[in-house]
């Protein structure tokens, strides 16, 4: 278990003050738990006030004894309820705020209002892009968790020709391989930051139920085991000559990385096994695109402009009416950040430290689905890569 070393901590809150400072805000309040960690090293309940000069103060509700343990901030308080808020800023010698950020994108409605009526006469502004665009750039430090979460997809990858079996369901090989991340420290949860982002360690499907869609913003959905909880493996039953699909989130000390691998028991059509190649030939036109200054859209658009050549434009990403918008998304702490290799973010440019991953996939009515799905990051040095698994199509 690592603890988020103090001057790392320090590093990220004065780059989130030279921000707020451009953008003209005297303080940014935070309270979602993937900002607390990334800010605070720790997710215990409570607040983090940052004003734009000083230390933060780090409010904490429960539990502030283990909060200082795990938190390599200066000023971790104690304190009972959120009214205290201004008393303890006054304490500590900071001025009234007058432009107040915080994360607009995800905090309820009646939490804002009550943070608000503390500062009536404050303007609130929504602080979640400045801070979105300052997790994209990984520090080293974030980059090498990120490979350990690498190793640990790629033990639960060489785990699947060890008990898969014809005629399992899809669910007990899941919970086989879902046995094996947790065994390596995965949590067991995985973070996203879209409203009602729900998932798990992972997907696995097998044969047409790759197919289904579902309510998740993914090009692949599943059917799930119950209508409350729509994805992910079913009760199917593994066939022979049918792709298995292993869609699965490392996540090691609070990082995640995403990775995707197709099986198979025996050979799969010939037609899956051309787009299957087809896919890995639109992760080397990526590769070849990527660069400092290269436009997130502009990578997504000459991507779909190569599987619209090669005759896949109706079932790229989704088959018709569930097609999702993108082909790539920034990783991290959570499984949405940016960068994204997206329709309509053609001139926002790549750079050095951001993380993504890149899952090019096809879906295939009556026969499953094949992709692949690797996790990328931009280093002075190029495009590196981040999951190592064997990238063909594992025929067993």
């Amino acid at each position: 278990m690592r603890i988020t070393p103090a001057t790392e901590l320090e590093h990220r809150c004065s780059r989130m003050q030279r921000s707020m400072a451009t953008e003209g805000l005297d303080a940014v309040l935070i309270l979602q738990n993937a900002d607390l960690f990334y800010f605070t090293g720790t997710v215990q309940s409570g607040c983090l006030y940052i004003p734009v000069q000083g230390q933060p103060l780090y409010l904490v509700r429960r539990d502030a004894g283990r909060a200082r343990m795990e938190s390599g901030l200066k000023e971790v308080v104690s304190f009972s309820s959120s009214r205290e808020l201004p008393q303890i800023i006054a304490e500590h010698g900071y001025a009234v705020p007058q432009r107040i950020g915080m994360e607009l994108d995800v905090i309820p409605v009646n939490l804002f209002r009550r943070y608000q009526a503390l500062f009536a006469s404050a303007v609130w502004l929504d602080a979640a892009p400045l801070i979105r665009r300052l997790r994209m750039i990984k520090s080293s430090y974030e980059i090498h968790i990120m490979m350990d979460a690498g190793r640990q997809v790629e033990l639960v990858c060489r785990r699947v020709p060890e008990v898969i079996r014809e005629g399992m369901t899809d669910l007990k090989l899941s919970a086989e391989l879902e046995y094996m991340a947790r065994c390596q420290g995965h949590p067991g949860v995985v973070r996203m930051r879209s409203f009602n982002g729900e998932m798990g360690i992972g997907h696995l499907y097998s044969g047409t139920d790759s197919t289904v869609p579902t309510y998740t913003d993914t090009p692949l959905g599943g059917m799930g085991v119950t209508p409350s909880f729509g994805q992910g493996a079913s009760y199917r039953t593994i066939g022979k000559n049918e792709p298995i699909v292993v869609d699965f989130s490392g996540s090691f000390d609070g990082y995640l990385v995403d990775q995707t691998r197709v099986f198979s028991l025996g050979a799969v059509s010939s037609r899956l096994m051309k787009g299957y190649d087809d896919m890995l030939a639109i992760q080397e036109l990526m590769k070849e695109r990527v660069q400092v200054g290269a436009g997130w859209g502009e990578i997504y658009d000459c991507c779909l402009a190569l599987a619209t050549a090669q005759g896949h434009a109706h079932r790229f990403m989704g088959l018709p009416g569930s097609q999702v918008s993108f082909i790539g998304h920034g990783i991290g702490i959570e499984i949405d950040e940016y960068p994204l290799i997206a329709r309509g973010f053609g001139g926002t440019p790549l750079e050095v430290g951001m993380a993504f991953a890149f899952e090019p996939k096809l879906l295939f009515p009556g026969e499953g689905a094949v992709g692949i799905e690797n996790t990328f990051y931009l280093s002075d040095e190029g495009l590196k890569q981040l999951t190592v698994s064997d990238e063909r199509l594992m025929i067993l």
